[in-house]
C-alpha cells in the first residue's frame, strides 16, 4: 500500500503542475497585446528521489519557478533609441509651426520686402502724387506690421513649447514614483525567493516612457532595484527613493528644475534627452537664432532706408526725418564697424514706421541748406530713385541683400525639418525593428503558446488516467482483503 500512495501522491503533483502550467499559458495568451508583456514560462524540478528497496525512485515534480523571458542588451538598446525618437519626434511640431512661418511663396517677408521697395520705385516716377507717398507709408507699416508678427509667432511657438513641457511633468513624477515603488515591492518579493515579473514588465514599461521623454538612463543593481538618471548624469530615481521635477516661471521664461536630495537644479538642453531635449532644443538655441537673424535683417534694412531717407528732402522741404523708428534715435553718419548683435536686438519686434506725414516723405534730394533756403522741387525724385535700388544694390556683410538673407534664414529652417524628418523616421523604424525583434524573442508567440497548451492539456489527461488506474489498483488490493 506504502507503494500505492506514493504514486498517489505523484500523480496528484503531477495533476497539479499540468494545470498551474496551462494557468501560466493562459496568462501569455491573454496578454498577447500587452505592451512591454513578458513570455511567463513554468520552470519544472523533480522532487529527490528516494531509496526503496536499493532503488531510487522519483517523487514526482514541483513548479520551482516561473520564469520572465528577457533579454537586458535588447531592452538596453530599445530604451536608447526610445530616446532619440522622443526628441526627433517631439520637434517635429515646432519645426512645421516654423515652416510655415518662414515659408517660400508669395506672400513671405522677402515679398513684403519687394513690395516696399517697389513703392518706392512708383513713387519715383510721380514724386509729388499724394496717393503714392501714401502707400510708401502703407507699405512700410505692412511690413513692419509683418516683422512684429513673425516675432510674436515664434514667440508664440515658445509658449506651446512650455506649455507642452508643463503638461508632462505630473506624469512623469507619477512614473517616477512608481518606479521608486515597484522597487521596493520587487526586492521584498525576490529577498524571498519568489519572482515579481508582472512588477518587472510594468517597471521596464515605465523606464522605457521616461527614455522618451526625459532620455533617463537605467541600470539594475545587485538587489534588484533599478536607478534612473538623466543623461547629465543627475538622479531620477535612486533605490525606494524619488527625484521630483517641477517647472517655475523665471521673468518672461519657463525653466525646468529637478529637487534631489533638498537640492534644487535647473534642467537645460545639456543635461536632458528624449522630448524634453528636442523641445529645449529648438525654444532655447533655434528659435532665438532665427529671432537673431530677423532682428539683423529689420535693423540693416531700417538703418539703410534711414540713412538714405535723412539725406533727401519732402515736399515741404524738410530734411533728416527717419523712415523707420529702428533704432530710434540712429543719425547718418560715416560707416562704421558692422553691428554687434545687441545692437539690432529686439530690432525686429520693434520695428514701425516712425514718418507719418506724406510731406515728409524724401522722395527728392535735399535742398540747398541757403542763404536763402532752399526748396524741393516737385518733380524732385532723385532721392526716391535711390532708395527704390537698396533693396538690389545693398549687401549685409557685403554678401546678401534683404531678400537673400530672408531666403537663407528660410532655407535653414527647411534644412533643419527635412533633417529632422530623415531622423525622424530613422529613429522610428529603428525602434519598431527592435521590438519587433524583442516581441520575436520575448513576447508571446499564439503557434508557440498553442502548442504548450495542447502539451500540458496532453500531460494533465496522462496524470488523471494515472490516478484512475493507482485507485483501481487500490481497490483491488482492498478487495483481496475482504
Amino acid at each position: 500500500m506504502g507503494g500505492l500512495l506514493n504514486a498517489i501522491n505523484v500523480g496528484k503533483q503531477a495533476l497539479e503542475v499540468n494545470q498551474k502550467s496551462i494557468e501560466i499559458i493562459g496568462n501569455n495568451i491573454s496578454n498577447l497585446n500587452t505592451e512591454g508583456y513578458s513570455r511567463q514560462e513554468p520552470v519544472l524540478e523533480p522532487y529527490p528521489a528516494m531509496n526503496f528497496g536499493g532503488f531510487f525512485i522519483g517523487q514526482g515534480v514541483k513548479i520551482a519557478d516561473v520564469s520572465r523571458e528577457h533579454d537586458v542588451f535588447i531592452d538596453q538598446q530599445i530604451k536608447e533609441k526610445a530616446t532619440d525618437f522622443g526628441m526627433q519626434d517631439a520637434m517635429t511640431m515646432p519645426l512645421s509651426e516654423l515652416e510655415r512661418i518662414f515659408n517660400i511663396s508669395d506672400t513671405n517677408l522677402a515679398s513684403d520686402i519687394s513690395s516696399f521697395f517697389d513703392s518706392m520705385h512708383e513713387l519715383s516716377a510721380n514724386p509729388s502724387d499724394p496717393v503714392q507717398r501714401n502707400n510708401v507709408i502703407l507699405q512700410g507699416q505692412f511690413l513692419a506690421t509683418n516683422f512684429n508678427n513673425a516675432v510674436n509667432e515664434l514667440n508664440f511657438i515658445k509658449g506651446n513649447i512650455n506649455d507642452t513641457l508643463v503638461s508632462k511633468i505630473d506624469t512623469i513624477n507619477l512614473q517616477l514614483n512608481e518606479i521608486a515603488d515597484l522597487n521596493e515591492r520587487i526586492h521584498s518579493i525576490e529577498v524571498q525567493g519568489q519572482s515579481a515579473n508582472s512588477d518587472r514588465d510594468r517597471r521596464d514599461t515605465i523606464a522605457k516612457s521616461l527614455a522618451t521623454t526625459l532620455g533617463a538612463q537605467s541600470y539594475e543593481d545587485s538587489r534588484g532595484m533599478l536607478s534612473l538618471q538623466l543623461p547629465g548624469g543627475l538622479p531620477l530615481v535612486q533605490a525606494d527613493m524619488a527625484m521630483s521635477i517641477s517647472s517655475v516661471v523665471v521673468g518672461s521664461s519657463l525653466e525646468i528644475q529637478l529637487h534631489a536630495g533638498g537640492v534644487t537644479r535647473q534642467l537645460g538642453v545639456n543635461n536632458v534627452g528624449g522630448e524634453f531635449k528636442g523641445l529645449l532644443e529648438i525654444r532655447d538655441n533655434f528659435i532665438p537664432e532665427l529671432n537673431a537673424d530677423l532682428d539683423q535683417l529689420a535693423y540693416e534694412l531700417s538703418v539703410q532706408v534711414n540713412l538714405q531717407h535723412q539725406a533727401g528732402g519732402g515736399l515741404d522741404s524738410s530734411t533728416g526725418n527717419i523712415f523707420f523708428n529702428i533704432p530710434p534715435n540712429y543719425i547718418a553718419s560715416p560707416p562704421g564697424p558692422p553691428p554687434t548683435a545687441a545692437e539690432y536686438d529686439g530690432a525686429a519686434r520693434n520695428m514701425g514706421v516712425a514718418l507719418t506725414d506724406p510731406m515728409k516723405l524724401a522722395a527728392a534730394a535735399a535742398p540747398d541748406p541757403g542763404p536763402p533756403a532752399g526748396t524741393v522741387a516737385p518733380g524732385d525724385n532723385r532721392n526716391a530713385l535711390i532708395l527704390s535700388n537698396i533693396g538690389d544694390n545693398y549687401l549685409i556683410n557685403g554678401n546678401d541683400n534683404f531678400n537673400s538673407l530672408f531666403s537663407k534664414i528660410v532655407a535653414k529652417v527647411g534644412v533643419e525639418s527635412n533633417q529632422n524628418q530623415l531622423s525622424f523616421r530613422g529613429s522610428q523604424d529603428a525602434l519598431v525593428q527592435l521590438e519587433n525583434f524583442r516581441d520575436g524573442l520575448v513576447g508571446v508567440s499564439l503557434e508557440e503558446e498553442m502548442i504548450n497548451l495542447i502539451q500540458y492539456q496532453r500531460g494533465f489527461e496522462s496524470s488523471a488516467k494515472f490516478l484512475s488506474t493507482i485507485d483501481e489498483m487500490m481497490g483491488t488490493i482492498i478487495g483481496l482483503r475482504k
